[in-house]
């Protein structure tokens, strides 16, 4: 049973820090631009501007994604109570990797919106 709840917690840390961290980046985004906080693409990064504008999208889009798979992702959990510790633990990876999938492909849709709204040289439209 120990490992079960193992699992169940560690699966719910994607979702939680997707809106812990989305919640900071979409209200409380750095001041400045930099390589080491926020998101930071090349396209993001071109000036302040699209930098905010990078920063509240995304921490939104994460907010939205975080709370969408944080249910789904404990109610997946609960059918395998009672089965072996290799099940669970199988389980527990492939919701892991998902999870991974979704959090990367935010990127796309983050990068699209910059696009449409700014130029290449980071001008807004």
């Amino acid at each position: 049973m120990w490992f079960w709840w193992f699992m169940f917690i560690s699966d719910l840390l994607i979702p939680i820090l997707m809106i812990v961290g989305g919640n900071m980046m979409w209200k409380h985004a750095p001041k400045k631009i930099n390589g080491v906080i926020g998101y930071r693409t090349a396209r993001s990064m071109k000036n302040i501007d699209t930098w905010k504008f990078a920063q509240d999208y995304c921490g939104r889009l994460w907010r939205k994604i975080g709370w969408a798979i944080l249910i789904p992702s404990a109610a997946i959990h609960f059918p395998f109570y009672y089965s072996s510790e290799d099940t669970v633990g199988t389980v527990g990876a492939i919701l892991c990797t998902i999870q991974c999938v979704v959090l990367v492909a935010s990127i796309f849709p983050t990068e699209r919106a910059l696009k449409r709204a700014f130029t290449d040289e980071g001008v807004r439209k």
